[in-house]
């Protein structure tokens, strides 16, 4: 006898079944996501690619790169109030294309910002989903030029920060606490107040119920990297001038309206490029908490850094730009999709107005330094060093000459900075036994040629006796440049 055949899979006794669902791929992510990211990143740092440079700290950056290139020793010969990891880098790339250009310092710095991008993606990914990792990455480089392009634009101590202090965090969220503490430690050894990245690190920290072994990891990675470069430069120098050296410089006392007034007017242009952000975020505080300590903690101690020292320089700011825009994708998963579109659009009409203005913004001072680079290089010959006194060291290497001194602006000198002017402007609150250096520098190796760039600020050699006396004695006035003064040296 046959055997019936077997009833159909798609029926039963003639009654018919749905066909199973066959499991379906999701879309791959990075994929697809990197490349947007790379583009964004690519577009958002356009205005850098502008002109030579951006700002004083990337032409005192270079000027430092030659220095060391040329056998300077940092903390030395060679001084700032930075940490030593850019001066590196600068060094590093000048080593390998040249010191021409900083070309390649603006590709680094377009990397820096599309590595801090993914590192946000990757923290809010794993906190609240593929398409909060897609927000936060989006959102992080819209808002990251919401600044003057002078500050955003510029390849400087901040936009190299920046992917060190996410890196913390990532590092923190997944318990990796000994690459979290050297990841703070790489913020602090770019700049000092990346380190206030430790905060919301020591709070994951206490939140996973850290032992005394996960802590010394974390103490370990912090101070490892730290003591290492203080010993590989000069420990005392080290200490002296990327901590304890800066007690005039940090002071409020001198200019307390002019230098409110640029704080807020730094946090306005800084609110109007949050303006997809900010509202998601005020009202999930109304009707609901974000979950999200750490990351209030993150922007807490990042406004704190932006306080230190009451200067509320523009490229402070940059350091909120992550942990917003992480709380902006955090509230947004709150709240119905629509407003993710919202926030995102807005966040991308903010974008094109700053990137528009750093297409479109004048650069007067940058115009002025290279006419007195120009003048100064048909003055001098190339072995010839030069004395700029003024605020712009990017003259040195604009005008390819060698410093006279190893202070590359008259704040170190004068504590004048930022626009400070009050009271503690003057040589007595230079830094400590600077002035001793500067005298014995231009006695042993006198400058060719003195470029007086005060016009009218409060360093202007009629306020500085040592300089004055050195001018009289040795040089005179040969040419005026846009209100600065070029002295020759002359044979007594």
């Amino acid at each position: 006898m046959l055997a019936e055949p077997s009833a159909s899979p798609r029926s039963v006794r003639g009654l018919r079944l749905p066909r199973p669902r066959t499991e379906q791929a999701p879309p791959p992510y990075w994929p697809r996501l990197l490349p947007l990211l790379t583009v964004l990143a690519c577009v958002t740092r356009i205005p850098s690619f502008r002109w030579p440079l951006w700002s004083p700290d990337e032409g005192y950056l270079a000027v430092q790169a030659r220095m060391l290139a040329d056998g300077g020793e940092l903390y030395e010969t060679v001084v700032d109030r930075k940490p030593p990891l850019v001066p590196w880098l600068y060094e590093a790339a000048f080593a390998l294309f040249g010191d021409a250009t900083l070309l390649p310092l603006k590709v680094l710095a377009v990397a820096a910002q599309l590595l801090t991008a993914v590192l946000l993606v990757c923290i809010a990914r794993r906190r609240w989903g593929n398409g909060a990792g897609r927000t936060a990455g989006v959102l992080y480089l819209f808002v990251s030029v919401g600044l003057n392009p002078e500050d955003v634009q510029a390849a400087t101590f901040e936009v190299f920060m920046l992917p060190c202090t996410a890196a913390a965090l990532w590092c923190a969220d997944r318990r990796r606490w000994g690459a979290a503490g050297a990841a703070v430690a790489c913020a602090f050894l770019v700049k000092q107040t990346g380190g206030a990245v430790l905060v919301p690190v020591v709070w994951l920290l206490w939140q996973a119920g850290g032992a005394r072994r996960e802590a010394l990891r974390l103490g370990v990675g912090l101070c490892g990297p730290v003591l290492a470069v203080a010993a590989v430069t000069n420990p005392a120098g080290f200490l002296f001038w990327t901590v304890t050296g800066s007690g005039a410089y940090a002071s409020f006392t001198g200019s307390e309206l002019h230098v409110l007034s640029r704080g807020l007017t730094n946090a306005a242009i800084l609110a109007v490029a949050c303006a997809g952000i900010i509202p998601p975020v005020v009202r999930v505080l109304r009707i609901a908490r974000t979950g999200s300590t750490e990351l209030w903690l993150w922007l807490a101690s990042s406004v704190g850094a932006v306080l230190v020292g009451f200067h509320f320089f523009g490229h402070y700011y940059l350091q909120l730009t992550p942990p917003l825009a992480l709380l902006g994708t955090a509230a947004l998963q709150i709240l119905p999709r629509e407003r993710t579109l919202t926030a995102v659009s807005v966040s991308a009409g903010a974008c094109a107005l700053f990137l528009t203005w750093g297409m479109l913004a004048p650069r007067p001072e940058l115009a002025h330094a290279t006419r007195l680079a120009e003048t100064v290089r048909a003055l001098t010959a190339p072995q010839d060093k030069v004395l700029f006194w003024g605020i712009h060291p990017e003259a040195y290497w604009l005008a390819d000459r060698a410093p006279a001194s190893r202070y590359l602006t008259a704040g170190l000198l004068t504590n004048y900075s930022g626009g400070r002017n009050g009271p503690q402007v003057g040589e007595r609150y230079a830094v400590e036994g600077s002035w001793r250096v500067f005298r014995r520098e231009l006695s042993e190796h006198p400058p060719a040629i003195v470029v007086d760039d005060s016009r009218g600020k409060p360093f202007t050699p009629e306020r500085v006796p040592s300089l004055r006396r050195v001018l009289a004695v040795g040089y005179e006035p040969v040419v005026r440049v846009g209100g600065a003064v070029v002295y020759a040296r002359v044979e007594r």
